[in-house]
C-alpha cells in the first residue's frame, strides 16, 4: 500500500487534505516527531500482534508500552508481534508505515489505547515511512473502524 491508496481511502471521511508527506523518514516514533514538530506522545504508533490465526492491530500512544498482564487479561494469549512479512501480508503496510487504514486483510480487527486520551489530536503513520495524518481521537476511531477502547499500556 501507499500513501496515495490512503489518502484515497480517507477521502471517504474527508480527512485526505490531513494527511502530511515529509522529505524525512517518519518511521519511527522519535523520527516522526521529529518531522511533525510534536511531542513522541502524540504520534500514534499502530502495534501489530498475532492471536492464533489472526492479527489484530494496537493503536497507542509513541510514548507507552504494552503491559503484558493487561494485554494477557484482555486477549487471553501471551503478546506476540507480527514478523515483517506478516505485517505485510495482514496490513497491505510496510513497518514504517503501518496504519489502520485501508487494511488488506478485513479480518483484523484495530483497538485504540486510552494512552491517546491525554491528546486532542494524535498523528498516526499513513501508509509510507515518511508520512503521517493528524486526526481528532473521534475522526482516528471512525477511520480506523475501530473495533474499540482498550487500555494496555503502560505511561511512562
Amino acid at each position: 500500500m501507499s500513501v496515495d491508496n490512503v489518502k484515497k481511502y480517507l477521502k471517504q471521511f474527508d480527512l485526505d487534505g490531513k494527511v502530511r508527506e515529509f522529505e524525512q523518514s517518519s518511521a519511527t516514533v522519535e523520527l516522526a516527531a521529529k518531522a511533525a514538530g510534536v511531542v513522541p506522545g502524540k504520534i500514534a504508533k499502530t502495534l501489530s500482534f498475532k492471536i492464533g490465526d489472526e492479527a489484530i492491530l494496537i493503536v497507542a500512544a509513541g510514548d507507552t508500552k504494552i503491559d503484558n498482564k493487561k494485554y494477557k487479561q484482555k486477549f487471553g494469549t501471551k503478546a506476540k508481534m507480527l514478523t515483517a512479512d506478516e505485517v505485510v501480508e495482514f496490513t497491505g503496510h510496510h513497518i514504517g508505515g503501518v496504519c489502520p487504514f485501508d487494511l488488506k486483510n478485513a479480518s483484523v480487527k484495530t483497538y485504540l489505547d486510552e494512552s491517546m486520551k491525554r491528546f486532542e489530536t494524535v498523528l498516526p503513520a499513513a501508509g509510507s515511512d515518511s508520512s503521517c495524518v493528524e486526526l481528532t481521537l473521534e475522526e482516528l476511531e471512525r477511520a480506523s473502524n475501530a473495533s474499540g477502547w482498550v487500555d494496555i499500556c503502560k505511561l511512562p
